[in-house]
């Protein structure tokens, strides 16, 4: 479902989110550091330069995703896993998730098992996309109701899949002291002549994935087309490039004790 070249689009928009995050957390010295849902690995590995004297490790449910962080050689573990099934190891001081766990129905409960199960004195560091209600999201289930694309795209129906930046809070407080915030970045994407809209492009790296995955392909096509004439009136150019708000949620959490 994941193709690593199209999610490196718009690269330094994606990962500036990551820095932010990783800049918060208060480790000097961890024994290892684990990145939950990696990706390509290219974020992973800067967690390497900062912590170069830990034991690095990075998994993701994508087979493609690892087999392109494994090309790189960095001086990483890289495994195929599902956060799910992750529980902290003893050593692991630090455990980060970048944009993963709105992908998992009913994480607050993951979240509740592994601040209990963290060591004193260990770091987990999140961030969750928050634009759900952003005009880009509200256009692609515009055009997932439409009769034609219900069925196989019922998924997106579903409720908030993250909470804010109290809830999460709210979730790790007793176990833990918790650095919350939420940010809005105003991305500025260029405009190709005669190329696809930009948002329609960012969102085939990410929201658009899994519905790339349910569609044929003359199903896509016309989907695909169906919400970037959305995304144009909702999104226009200014000049050659059109402004992309995008929200996101924020939590470092230190286990007490």
């Amino acid at each position: 479902m994941w193709d690593p070249s199209t999610y490196l689009r718009f690269g330094d928009e994606r990962s500036r989110p990551f820095f932010d995050l990783v800049a918060r957390i208060p480790t000097e010295r961890p024994r290892a550091v684990v990145d939950l849902g990696c990706g390509p690995g290219n974020l992973t590995a800067a967690l390497a330069e900062r912590w170069p004297g830990a034991r690095i490790r990075g998994f993701d449910s994508s087979t493609e995703m690892i087999e392109k962080a494994r090309t790189e050689q960095y001086p990483i573990e890289f495994s195929v896993g599902d956060v799910r099934e992750w529980s902290p190891r003893p050593d692991d001081d630090v455990a980060v998730s970048n944009a993963v766990l709105q992908w998992v129905p009913g994480h607050d409960d993951l979240l509740r098992r592994w601040s209990g199960a963290l060591a004193p004195g260990a770091c987990l560091a999140v961030q969750v996309p928050g634009n759900f209600a952003a005009p880009s999201h509200r256009a692609l289930r515009a055009v997932a109701s439409e009769a034609r694309w219900q069925a196989p795209l019922a998924y997106l129906s579903r409720d908030m899949p993250v909470l804010d930046s109290s809830g999460y809070a709210d979730i790790l407080h007793a176990d833990c002291v918790v650095d919350a915030w939420e940010t809005t970045y105003l991305h500025q994407l260029p405009v190709a002549p005669g190329g696809d809209h930009p948002v329609l492009t960012w969102m085939e790296g990410t929201a658009l994935r899994p519905v790339r995955a349910a569609l044929g392909d003359d199903d896509w096509a016309v989907f695909r087309d169906t919400l970037g004439a959305r995304l144009a009136k909702e999104y226009p150019a200014s000049g050659n490039v059109v402004f992309f708000p995008f929200h996101r949620i924020f939590f470092v959490a230190v286990k007490k004790g």
